[in-house]
């Protein structure tokens, strides 16, 4: 049956979620949006909103959704138009997602298949060697096509543009790399346009918007007074976009193509956010079967470290996700600053929307904003012990190193072995256990060993070989077991996190904590808590929502 969920705004805190860090995020997009030493903020205006379990858990609108006369110059104050929670943003790369979308539906419903040369549906696609690239290889951008032709300046109308993005030469051979291309996309729109027998904007309204009730969402918005402005352009010369796609190619194919054109409210993106979690459906209507969803977030790139990608969806990318980041984490981006984050492991999303090219694209990257608001949501979902009713958390967005040092444990001559469990999500700089025989004057490393017991054949994987004292890593969302030998004398141990300036992930948290020698137990975290000193490390209980 298709998911009857109908989202509703609900407080963090009913869900077991951490408010503070959703507040956190909020204060630091608006600081986004004040003016800096340069002159301008980082963008003029912001919609953001945040789900998790079916429930809207944070919202905010914050700036203006016009502001500037040209280039430089602002309007008259009396003239500026505030942002509301139902702003139209033009998406941009964002539209590649809709596009994925109805290509997926291609694909369901037999019409094509995934490994399928494209040129078998487009036969003008073949020229110039294209002809045993994939279905599959446009998808992940994994085709060998070069980024982006100047179609709108290089071409006089809008089939020789099309003509000539079919016609070109791959820049590599299909498969031998990954390439961020528009014209993997423009072409899938051709290949949907072609099976459907209707245009993307037909196809798009009819098989995914109109079904989930997404109504303010399409290509071409006829209320241009409800949207964001974008640029001023001089090349071509369309002053100030606004209501108009911001793209130069997708605006000289009409407004309507499969890398750009898409506009929408960040309420309807969480409406489809919604039905992608559920597994294709919203509201008791279904737009894709689970089996298609699950395909459009499995990783296709695993040869391309570090450009995991499933169908058109972008997957476990740090770098704009930030600690909602993982194998199960899918995205998109669009360059006028708007970015979708769907966390399938939390069933939780992140939709931040700015107008961060008005007036200029020089004004600079919102990849911090970005990062800041999925922060936000990815900090408040608390960790729940792994076994024991309390673990210990350190989150390494604070700036301060964190330490959790043990009373004095007096280790005999035939050493004692020491077992944590451990989660880890702190960037690169990660997570150090040391060793002090002098009251704590001094620290040396302490090697540890880590394995996954998490694994759903339940036998072990080693994920990392005995390590010097440091762990980092980021995603995996998993409890690993940590052991380690300690040599005679007494000793204090302490694990020390360093933050990650630039991506801080959640932190670590660590669970059974205990120490035994020949003589016994030396340590139980859980049955004696006083004999842990922290630092920056808070104490989390059983009854936390994951």
């Amino acid at each position: 049956m298709p998911s009857d969920t109908i989202l509703s705004d609900a407080s963090p805190a009913s869900l077991g979620l951490d408010p503070a860090p959703i507040a956190e995020a909020v204060a630091r997009i608006h600081t986004y949006g004040e003016d800096t030493p340069d002159g301008h903020p980082l963008f003029a205006g912001a919609v953001g909103i945040m789900g998790h379990a079916g429930r809207i858990v944070g919202r905010d609108v914050s700036g203006w959704a016009l502001r500037y006369s040209d280039a430089t110059a602002e309007l008259p104050r009396d003239e500026w138009v505030p942002m509301r929670t139902d702003t139209i943003f033009d998406l941009a790369s964002v539209s590649k997602l809709f596009t994925s979308i109805a290509v997926a539906q291609l694909i369901e419903e037999g019409h094509v298949c995934l490994e399928s040369p494209v040129a078998a549906h487009l036969p003008e696609f073949a020229a110039n060697g294209k002809e045993a690239v994939t279905v599959r290889q446009l998808l992940t951008h994994t085709s060998g096509y070069p980024p982006e032709l100047p179609l709108w300046s290089a071409w006089p109308d809008q089939a020789s543009r099309i003509e000539a993005v079919l016609d070109h030469p791959l820049a590599d051979p299909a498969g031998s790399t990954y390439r961020y291309s528009d014209l993997n996309l423009i072409t899938l729109g051709v290949l949907v346009e072609r099976l459907y027998g209707e245009p993307l904007d037909v196809v798009v309204r009819r098989r995914i918007t109109a079904p989930l009730g997404m109504e303010d969402t399409g290509y071409n918005p006829a209320d241009r007074s409800r949207t964001a402005a974008t640029e001023y352009q001089t090349a071509p010369p369309r002053g100030m976009v606004r209501g108009e796609v911001h793209d130069e190619n997708a605006w000289s194919l009409g407004g309507v193509a499969g890398h750009a054109g898409v506009f929408s409210t960040a309420d309807d993106l969480a409406i489809l956010s919604q039905a992608l979690l559920d597994g294709g459906a919203y509201g008791g209507h279904r737009i894709l079967d689970p089996s298609s969803v699950e395909l459009l977030v499995t990783d296709f790139n695993q040869a391309f470290a570090g450009d995991s990608h499933g169908l058109g969806f972008e997957l476990d990318q740090r770098w704009y996700m930030d600690a909602l980041s993982g194998p199960r984490s899918a995205g998109h981006t669009g360059y006028t600053g708007t970015s979708v984050v769907i966390d399938f492991a939390s069933r939780s999303f992140a939709i931040l929307l700015t107008n961060r090219v008005h007036p200029s694209r020089d004004w600079g990257s919102v990849n911090i904003a970005r990062r800041a608001w999925a922060h936000g949501l990815a900090s408040a979902l608390p960790i729940r012990p792994q076994e024991e009713r309390t673990s210990w958390c350190a989150g390494s967005s604070d700036a301060t190193t964190a330490t959790l040092t043990t009373a004095p444990l007096a280790v005999d001559a035939g050493g004692a072995r020491l077992g944590f469990d451990l989660l880890v999500d702190s960037g690169e700089t990660g997570l150090h256990l040391e060793r002090s025989t002098d009251a704590g004057t001094t620290w040396t490393p302490v090697a540890f060993a880590v394995k996954d017991r998490g694994t759903t054949s339940g036998t072990d994987e080693t994920v990392a070989a005995t390590v010097e004292d440091t762990i980092d890593g980021s995603g995996t969302r998993r409890w690993v077991e940590a052991r380690a030998a300690l040599e005679p004398g007494t000793q204090l141990l302490r694990w020390r996190l360093v933050p990650d300036a630039n991506h801080p992930g959640r932190g670590v948290a660590l669970d059974r904590i205990r120490v035994t020698g020949s003589q016994g137990v030396l340590l139980d975290a859980e049955h004696q808590p006083d004999a842990l000193t922290s630092a920056g490390w808070q104490p989390t209980g059983r009854d936390a929502v994951a």
